[in-house]
């Protein structure tokens, strides 16, 4: 079903700023559209299934060289560029720069996303159109300013990256004593993730859950909204789990985020397809959070659920189309989106980089896979840990979560870790699948530890010995794919004797380090951060196991490390 007018001139031809399953999504939409797409690579993916998608493809060194992109659309020859989401995506001066050498930006206007982007500035615009919002502050620049906010408001609060979104550069703060390293790590990682550091402070609302709207604008300012979803399913402040329509929301409170929702967009001079995000506490108070300024992960189960196709859509409003209703489309029935990613659940979801050795997906009536790779493709560590989605749908709740575990049941990953094993233990927990939908934004922190063991993650048995995850190497145990689970299982389940020395402080993950808070002969008590190291857009805090002082610290900041890698030893006195 389209939403807009038949453009008079409609696009022909694309270049995809981006890779993985999102490139993918947006080259099938184009080849749907009957449009030329045209994709970009980095050396190092070369031979990425993005690549072997496209007709035809352009190498660049790197998919954040704005220059190098906007060179490649030229050299291709296309019409228009469109950013999918992450990289350039949110990035004003992209639009801009596409804009200025005279090709189509497929996304909102370079002020818009400049306006939207600064979420300062974005919560401005929502307070002046009677959005709701929980007390804040400006831009911050000092612990004595958070300090400041706190002696007034409370705790817990926020600390939040002013600049980006996806969770990166938010911490919560429930304890005075902790602001300190909390707007110490928020700057750094703003500053990492989004090239400014700026963070302020906003209530806390516990409990909340996260609930978003998806809009689609055109340029003589008209804004539809095709349904709501819920994505409370969260681990470091990032989605893993989305679904339309959200279950149980509180009496008034649609009517509230549509209507709030659409009046921020129109305040904005929004244009394309976007996200207005809230959090709904539990006694169904809201506070408008940020608006995403292009296409989200979670898209699917909207077009699920609206027969809308959000891409096509993009591609028709940016060739000048108008929509030609005002009355928001119906939605009907339900979806549920499970996000792949190379992570761990067992250990804090711990991203694992690797190559997919198996990889067998679910199919039949209700469900889709967007997927970025195929067996024997790697999920490379310098990128995002996402590598495909799950979306099932069906004509209510009960049937799309009847449906997510028989696809779940099919669903086969090897090589790298995955949370599916999660997946398949939440879609029958009460919280999850009860009447009552009692999941929040920090629930899965909560039940995490009582996840089944075993798990199988790669050519390790993860085992649980009281609270603790300790890895155990079994060559070859991969092969045999999400099976190897209910093999140990049905053998009496793993056990695991003796652990890594708390004495040697070991990297738990590939990555980078972005801060090192100690140097040898430092005095550290157990659970103090030794170091802070990137992988996969997340950062993670190392720490000591033990009290003790510092002593053979061998890594310093920009170092690279491998799983495993000894960063330092915590000698005692």
């Amino acid at each position: 079903m389209n939403l807009t007018e038949d453009p008079a001139r409609p696009l022909r031809s694309v270049l995809v700023a981006n890779r993985g399953e999102i490139a993918v999504r947006i080259l099938r939409a184009a080849a749907d559209a009957d449009m030329r797409a045209v994709a970009v690579y980095t050396p190092a993916d070369a031979g990425a299934l993005h690549v072997r998608r496209a007709e035809h493809s352009v190498p660049i060194e790197d998919y954040l060289d704005l220059d190098a992109v906007v060179d490649a659309a030229l050299t291709a020859g296309v019409e228009a560029v469109h950013p999918g989401y992450g990289f350039l995506a949110e990035n004003a001066d992209a639009a801009a720069a596409v804009t200025a050498a005279g090709l189509i930006w497929i996304g909102p206007p370079a002020s818009v996303i400049s306006d939207l982007g600064d979420k300062l500035t974005a919560r401005r615009i929502a307070r002046s159109v009677g959005a709701p919002l929980t007390a804040g502050t400006g831009a911050i620049d000092d612990v004595a300013a958070v300090e400041a906010y706190v002696a007034e408001h409370g705790l817990p609060v926020l600390l939040k990256a002013a600049f980006g979104g996806g969770g990166r550069g938010m911490r919560v703060v429930r304890e005075a004593d902790a602001i300190p390293e909390a707007f110490a790590a928020a700057s750094r990682e703003a500053a990492a993730a989004f090239g400014r550091g700026t963070v302020y402070v906003e209530r806390l609302l516990e409990g909340a859950r996260h609930v978003e709207v998806q809009v689609l604008a055109d340029d003589a300012g008209r804004v539809l909204v095709l349904g709501l979803r819920d994505c409370s399913v969260q681990r470091r402040n990032q989605k893993l789990v989305e679904e339309a329509p959200p279950p149980a929301l509180p009496d008034g409170v649609r009517e509230q985020l549509v209507d709030s929702a659409r009046a921020i967009c129109v305040a904005a001079g929004y244009r394309g397809a976007g996200t207005v995000e809230y959090l709904v506490g539990s006694g169904g108070e809201v506070s408008f959070l940020e608006v995403n300024t292009r296409l989200q992960v979670e898209h699917p189960v909207t077009e699920a659920t609206t027969g809308v196709d959000l891409v096509v859509e993009q591609f028709r409003i940016a060739a000048g189309a108008h929509l030609v209703s005002q009355q928001d489309p119906p939605a009907h029935g339900h979806a549920i989106e499970f996000r792949l990613v190379a992570e761990d659940p067992h250990a804090g979801f711990l991203p694992g980089p690797g190559t997919v050795t198996v990889l067998q997906v679910p199919s039949g009536p209700g469900v889709r896979w967007d997927g970025g790779v195929e067996a024997g493709d790697t999920v490379e560590g310098r990128y995002d840990s996402m590598f495909g989605k799950l979306i099932v749908s069906g004509p209510d709740r009960a049937s799309a979560l009847r449906r997510a575990r028989r696809a779940l049941g099919e669903l086969e990953v090897a090589g790298v870790p995955t949370p599916i094993a999660f997946y398949r233990w939440l879609v029958d927990h009460s919280d999850f699948a009860g009447p009552e939908f009692a999941v929040h934004n920090r629930w899965v922190d909560g039940v995490i530890a009582d996840l089944p063991a075993p798990v199988v993650v790669a050519d390790r048995i993860v085992a649980r010995v009281g609270r603790r995850a300790m890895p155990v190497h079994v060559p070859g145990l991969a092969t045999f794919g999400d099976r190897a689970a209910q093999l140990i299982g049905a053998a009496g389940g793993a056990t695991a004797a003796g652990g890594p020395t708390d004495a040697i402080v070991l990297s738990p993950m590939q990555g980078t380090i972005v801060s090192v808070a100690v140097k040898d002969g430092d005095l550290v008590a157990a659970g103090d951060v030794i170091a802070v190291l990137e992988a996969m857009k997340m950062q993670n805090a190392v720490t000591a196991g033990r009290a003790g002082v510092i002593a053979d610290l061998r890594v310093s900041v920009g170092d690279s490390v491998t799983h495993g890698q000894h960063l330092c030893q915590v000698q005692v006195p």
